[in-house]
């Protein structure tokens, strides 16, 4: 199938990346939106998106060191113009659209790609909206990071035409798209998604099978449990969890620091998910950092985007405290 149009269901943290990162590419792409304040939310979030874009590029201009190539906006320096580079990003702003009205938003849709709420009755709720108004031919992807998709694939009316689509954060940079067939994606589907993440400059990373967070969040949501028990169980701050493992690693993150980039509000849904599920047989401290994690979102405190989670950063998204 050959894909052009491009519709974004959410424009969250993620939501706002992938559309960008589709229009960037070339792919005529809308983001719907539920409500005028979900407008007011998004706009700056793509405005944040648009700001890392440029940013990367004139590091990338002016070190055109291997460790600055964002391999969204070019594989190799070889393939970078800086000039068009930019052109491209002001041209994916203005370009990018935002609808309200849903049948009108995916009335031409070759993909859909889910990215709201991780919350399993929020997203049943908008595959039975969807199902009855869109194209035969379009395939519908989640980008959720915790839900396995067979869980809400008949409510697509489509189970052979859905997958999941997952995304790695700051995915200009970060380029990864894990591709997850359900039981029932059809193989030809399943190949149409992995040449649409190549397209959009990504490297599709094919999951055969069904895997509760995919690859990356396999490993990565134990390693931020990890971190963060140390916290909750009162064993040290995150700024000395967080330096121990840079300092012992030589990773650029902690887990604190990634789980403010991340959102602190995807983390709670997560974690209070996980809270529900295991009880009292959780192999982490789920129940409480649920709550620190809600008691912060209630302060306003969502995160990088929001200017102080774990940490407080200036308006450039520097961490100052």
């Amino acid at each position: 199938m050959n894909i052009k149009k491009v519709v974004v269901c959410g424009g969250g943290v993620l939501g706002a990346q992938i559309a960008f990162q589709s229009q960037f590419c070339g792919f005529d792409t809308t983001i719907w939106l539920r409500s005028e304040g979900s407008i007011q939310r998004t706009k700056p979030k793509l405005s944040h998106v648009k700001k890392d874009y440029i940013e990367s590029i004139e590091e990338m201009n002016k070190s055109k060191s291997p460790a600055k190539l964002a391999r969204g906006i070019a594989d190799s320096y070889s393939n970078f113009n800086y000039e068009e580079s930019l052109k491209k990003v002001d041209d994916a702003y203005e370009n990018l659209k935002i609808k309200l009205d849903l049948e009108d938003a995916l009335k031409d849709a070759d993909i859909v790609i889910e990215s709201i709420s991780e919350d399993l009755d929020t997203k049943i709720e908008l595959y039975k909206k969807i199902a009855p108004i869109l194209p035969e031919r379009t395939i519908i992807c989640t980008n959720s990071s915790s839900l396995l998709p067979s869980s809400f694939m008949e409510y697509t009316s489509r189970p052979e035409k859905f997958l999941a689509l997952h995304f790695a954060n700051e995915i200009h940079k970060n380029n990864i798209a894990e591709v997850m067939m359900t039981p029932k994606t059809d193989p030809e589907v399943f190949e149409d998604v992995v040449n649409f993440a190549k397209n959009i400059r990504m490297i599709p990373l094919e999951l055969k099978k069904e895997q509760p967070g995919y690859l990356l969040n396999s490993m990565l949501i134990p390693f931020l449990n990890s971190g963060f028990d140390l916290y909750v169980n009162g064993i040290s701050t995150p700024n000395d969890i967080d330096t121990a493992w840079k300092y012992g690693t030589g990773a650029l993150k902690g887990p604190f620091e990634i789980l403010d980039i991340v959102g602190l509000k995807t983390a709670y849904e997560i974690t209070k998910a996980a809270a529900d599920k295991y009880k009292d047989k959780a192999p982490y401290n789920f129940k409480a950092q649920a709550e620190i994690l809600a008691k912060k979102i209630d302060e306003g405190k969502f995160g990088l985007l929001s200017g102080e989670g774990f940490y407080k950063y200036d308006k450039n998204g520097n961490k100052i405290s």
